[in-house]
């Protein structure tokens, strides 16, 4: 995988083989930029980056200028290489080990962008509960978003305060604002 844009343009980052990952495309990637770039100015939001897996979204984000970055997983070599690559590019990253409903749960920052790669296994209901949660814990700024990628054949249309969805190949991103 590589980073798309910004000061890190075209850098490489290859996660080892036994993460346990499915790291959005290229293609996904630039074209969740391209909305996400319309949408806000990167260097003035705090992101949370929930189920981050290699950190793939969140290195997109340091690399375009996000001043603070909390990326979430319950994966300790996860966690481990996303701290390696954030030290070693000087990315202000901050990593939570744990399930993204504790961090939630406790968390007492708000994000204007808080970006979810779940498993895909996730039943709707499952996508509908993380999206209660979030709201109801009050975490997302007001005029803030909330993406979900998920597999294309999921349809979240039907949860509260859905916006849209864009596919690219396999994958879904629903935006919730």
């Amino acid at each position: 995988m590589r980073i798309i844009s910004g000061e890190k343009k075209g850098k490489r980052v290859n996660p080892p083989k036994n993460l346990m990952i499915r790291p959005t495309t290229d293609k996904a990637k630039e074209a969740l930029f391209n909305i996400i770039t319309n949408m806000y100015d990167i260097t003035n939001c705090n992101i949370l980056d929930i189920y981050s897996g290699s950190g793939n979204i969140s290195y997109e984000f340091a690399s375009r200028g996000a001043k603070k970055i909390i990326s979430v997983d319950s994966n300790r070599n996860c966690i481990k290489f996303i701290n390696k690559i954030a030290k070693d590019e000087s990315f202000p990253i901050t990593t939570f080990q744990c399930k993204a409903e504790k961090f939630i749960e406790k968390s007492l920052e708000s994000f204007a962008i808080i970006f979810a790669d779940p498993p895909y296994k996730y039943s709707v209901n499952n996508y509908k509960y993380l999206i209660e949660k979030i709201l109801e814990k009050k975490i997302l700024m007001e005029n803030g978003v909330i993406i979900i990628e998920h597999n294309k054949i999921k349809d979240l249309s039907g949860i509260n305060r859905f916006n849209e969805a864009r596919n690219y190949g396999g994958c879904c991103f629903s935006f919730f604002k």
